[in-house]
């Protein structure tokens, strides 16, 4: 059962948060969850995809490997590229969605999380009382990731009456011979994308859609680099 609980400075004055990225600190996976405002800062270092889940919801995903428990971003306790997606970057806190109108979202916290350390790490509380930068900083990251997971729905709603969503399907061959199917994800088809009219297109302007389309296409060039870094880790490991 999950240990989720608010934070609050009565219980957790001497909680901290350890910075190290690894898999022992629960990194190993090889995607997260994204959302358009984010596709900027992402399209620089990891692929950008689409998965239809059983129920039929479809999410925009950043990719860090090829297989589960795969992130080839992951090196010697750190984070291997400038940017760390903001669903990583949250760890190990959550939004509380309030119970009534009258409440406040909360940060929640997993109190289970191996990334929680008590004589080292960032603090969540100074000895006031009061919140840390940290977890201020936190408390905005969250919001915002919130209202863009809201508006994600809206943005993959478009491309799909559109029928620009198509399945993709990734061989990938490193170099000592061990082989990978990706499949289950979407993209984006680039030549019905190129050929959409000028109402289409200035629709996708009028909703701000059309800039994170173009970031995400521009992801894809990342697949080579990731496939690089999977070649590299075969070598060496």
């Amino acid at each position: 059962m999950p240990n989720h609980v608010a934070v609050n400075p009565r219980d957790h004055s001497d909680l901290r948060i350890l910075p190290e990225r690894s898999e022992d600190m629960g990194d190993a996976l090889m995607c997260c969850v994204t959302f358009p405002e984010e596709f900027r800062a992402l399209q620089a270092h990891y692929p950008i995809l689409f998965q239809l889940k059983d129920d039929g919801e479809i999410l925009c995903l950043a990719l860090f490997g090829f297989e589960n428990g795969e992130n080839l971003f992951l090196k010697n306790g750190k984070w291997d590229a400038r940017y760390i997606p903001l669903a990583m970057d949250i760890q190990p806190f959550m939004i509380g969605r309030p119970q009534s109108k009258n409440e406040d979202r909360k940060v929640v916290i997993d109190l289970d999380s191996p990334r929680i350390g008590k004589g080292e790490g960032d603090r969540l509380f100074e000895e006031t009382g009061m919140a840390t930068t940290f977890l201020e900083n936190i408390s905005t990251k969250l919001a915002y990731l919130d209202q863009g997971f809201q508006n994600a729905s809206a943005y993959i709603e478009t491309l799909q009456k559109l029928e620009l969503l198509e399945p993709l399907t990734i061989d990938v061959t490193t170099k000592d011979g061990t082989k990978n199917r990706l499949v289950g994800f979407h993209t984006i088809n680039e030549e019905k994308f190129h050929a959409l009219d000028g109402k289409a297109l200035e629709s996708l302007q009028t909703k701000g859609y059309l800039f994170p389309t173009y970031m995400l296409l521009a992801s894809l060039s990342n697949l080579s680099d990731l496939i690089a870094r999977r070649e590299t880790l075969h070598l060496h490991g």
